[in-house]
């Protein structure tokens, strides 16, 4: 059984993909709120290992190069209020096209402002794109 701090703890992976200067993130079906793609640590998995199933699932590819951005620890956007996020953040080249599969319904391409903007904003992907703009890596 989980600790008590740990349940208020969400672990979880995600893609940075990067191109023309924007960063992908993905919509769920009934969702109103772009994220990160990646998602849950399943129990047994390290981080790099839900980031490959979780593209599998929801980009329908697959990823090679894989190198860790960071970590980004924030509040869990769309969670009970105490819950935290631990996202393990990954670089990758993806194996074919993404598209959206599983449970994605939309795929957004955004700049840092372009992100901003949007009527709904998860902390943990702004905390990435502020982290791959001071790099110089998106717009």
């Amino acid at each position: 059984m989980p600790a008590a701090s740990d349940r208020s703890l969400i672990r979880t992976a995600a893609l940075a993909l990067v191109r023309d200067r924007r960063l992908l993130q993905t919509r769920s079906a009934g969702a109103t709120v772009f994220y990160m793609a990646g998602g849950k640590l399943e129990s047994g998995e390290n981080a790099e290992q839900a980031l490959h199933r979780e593209i599998r699932e929801e980009l329908g590819v697959g990823l090679r190069d894989v190198t860790e951005v960071g970590v980004f620890e924030t509040v869990a956007y769309g969670h009970p209020a105490g819950t935290r996020l631990h996202m393990t953040c990954f670089r990758a080249d993806p194996i074919g096209e993404p598209y959206p599969a599983g449970e994605i319904a939309e795929l957004g391409w955004f700049t840092v402002s372009e992100y901003a903007a949007q009527p709904e904003v998860a902390p943990g992907s702004m905390l990435v794109f502020e982290h791959l703009h001071s790099l110089g890596l998106v717009d």
